[in-house]
């Protein structure tokens, strides 16, 4: 990096204090400028900032941090400025002509990976911990930005370049006074390897959800009381309530704090056959969304005329929960609604999202479920999409190899390379310009 960029740290806007954090090779001489000359590494020194006429800007904390001991491994300054509006640009105006310039979003936390500070996965945690609403979140965050992730995937590396040197030892020195069967002595290596990263993947659901958030819908045939009930669970009047079937149209997602772990619950539209294109398209979301679901909560009204109830059955999978609605109106359930919930393998609960009755035992459920799901003694392989793309595409290049002993170490060395390659990318080892943009795109400015 041969340029020096700037960037607001703290949030924009009236407040106490607003913190303008520098990084690159210029940094020294924009610091002499503004407060006069550098202060003692590592140590807030309190300086009065001015321009290069002598003009007076501020009053500040002045950091010095000299690299490469920095959070982007360069020569690296904090302004700690009074936090007004006019302050923080009269401060951003002198910096930039002075040559600095505006830095773009993720571009420190981008330097701290370029110069080693940091691997990918402790980049992306960075984010993740920025990012972090719930206290499973803080701490997934907190053990991948330790090098968790990192470590377990190079530890895999390391198995399988330790696995292609016996296989490249047998490919170039066949002539040579080495133990016979080098490539056949692989073949426990790359078992174990796949068993490893086939645990890794039946376990990338958990990494994920705790980032992105636990997926509940509710779903049921329209007037089943869904709407009240989203509004009880995110305790806010989220959801319009009237008594006219199909008032949901589309779904609504609200996100709360559930047992510690993001939970996201969709209030969707009543399932049922219509003719109207509008209440149709909800219907087909709504269907989507439980698809995807990591838990459905079946509603239904057992008061409904006819069998109307029985709308969204389809859709409920074992273990997820049906929602007797309404209880507080009394009265014993039709055996048919028993036989169904039973049928669909569904644990059943009595609610009453006018009362409140049933709602605690709801919510212990919940969290129940959640806390289940989510929670693991083991830190999880895999918390993005990327992670996991990666993972399968090692694990198909290891089958790959597994298969081409057979035909001869040639052809299985190559696929173990790759193999080691796609977990290399992990960590950013070998990755191409074009991806860490998509992996920094997602960063706020000042990190």
């Amino acid at each position: 990096m041969t340029d020096t960029v700037f960037a607001l740290a703290t949030a924009p806007g009236r407040a106490a204090v607003a913190v303008v954090r520098l990084s690159g090779p210029a940094t020294d001489r924009a610091l002499k400028v503004l407060a006069g000359a550098l202060p003692a590494p590592r140590r807030a020194s309190l300086r009065t900032l001015r321009g290069p006429d002598g003009a007076r800007l501020d009053d500040a904390l002045v950091l010095w941090f000299p690299g490469p001991g920095s959070y982007t491994g360069e020569d690296s300054a904090e302004l700690h400025l009074h936090g007004g509006r006019a302050v923080v640009e009269a401060v951003s105006h002198v910096l930039g002509t002075l040559g600095v310039r505006p830095a773009e979003a993720g571009e420190f936390t981008r330097r701290a990976f370029q110069n080693g500070k940091l691997d990918l996965t402790q980049a992306e945690a960075v984010a993740d911990l920025v990012d972090a609403e719930t206290e499973a979140q803080r701490r997934q965050a907190l053990d991948q930005l330790d090098g968790a992730l990192g470590r377990r995937y190079e530890a895999w590396r390391l198995s399988i370049v330790e696995t292609l040197a016996l296989l490249e030892a047998e490919i170039d020195f066949p002539d040579e006074d080495l133990p016979g069967g080098l490539a056949s002595r692989t073949v426990p290596r790359i078992d174990a390897l796949i068993r490893e990263l086939d645990a890794a993947l039946a376990d990338a659901a958990r990494g994920e959800r705790v980032r992105d958030g636990y997926r509940i819908a509710l779903i049921g045939a329209p007037n089943a009381g869904k709407s009240s009930l989203f509004n009880r669970l995110v305790r806010r009047e989220a959801a319009i309530v009237t008594p006219i079937a199909g008032t949901t149209r589309d779904v609504l997602e609200a996100g709360f704090d559930l047992a510690g772990f993001k939970t996201l619950l969709a209030d969707t539209a009543g399932v049922r056959a219509t003719e109207d294109l509008v209440e149709f398209e909800g219907v087909r979301r709504a269907r989507a969304w439980a698809d995807t679901a990591a838990l459905r909560l079946w509603v239904i009204d057992p008061a409904a005329p006819g069998e109307l109830w029985r709308e969204g059955a389809e859709l409920i999978r074992d273990g997820d929960l049906a929602l007797l609605s309404k209880a507080d109106l009394g009265g014993v359930p039709d055996p048919g609604v028993l036989a169904a919930i039973a049928e669909r393998g569904a644990e059943l609960l009595h609610v009453s999202a006018d009362t409140g009755e049933g709602l605690d035992a709801l919510e212990a459920a919940l969290a129940a479920r959640v806390a289940d799901a989510l929670s693991g003694a083991d830190f999880p392989a895999v918390t993005r999409e990327r992670h996991r793309a990666r993972l399968t595409e090692a694990r198909t290049h290891l089958d790959r190899a597994r298969l081409a002993l057979g035909l001869g170490p040639e052809l299985a060395a190559e696929d173990v390379r790759l193999a080691a390659r796609a977990l290399a990318r992990v960590a950013g080892r070998v990755d191409a310009e074009d991806v860490l943009d998509v992996v920094f795109a997602s960063f706020c400015i000042g990190k």
